[in-house]
């Protein structure tokens, strides 16, 4: 079983497209929640991240960040033991 990962983006978003590609590579199931087609999750992902802006990604309950930071665990080796946790 892997992590359960969620991905707040927007579909014009080149951040949230390069880290969904790097999920994707990395053969992970995530769900996605485009905040554009769903104003409203948008301000549950504010009150959740206290950010605004797009991709935030939570790996089970663990707050990513955006794609900067989902990148930079991928670069220290780190990103797979989290998507491999069980929730």
């Amino acid at each position: 079983m892997s992590a359960n990962v969620v991905v707040y983006s927007t579909s014009w978003c080149p951040f949230c497209v390069r880290a969904m590609g790097l999920l994707r590579q990395k053969n992970i199931a995530f769900t996605n929640i485009d905040v554009d087609e769903h104003p409203e999750k948008r301000i549950g992902m504010r009150e959740k991240a206290g950010r605004n802006s797009v991709p935030q990604i939570w790996i089970n309950d663990y707050h990513v960040g955006g794609c900067d930071e989902l990148f930079a665990l991928e670069a220290k080796g780190e990103l797979d033991k989290l998507l491999t946790e069980e929730k």
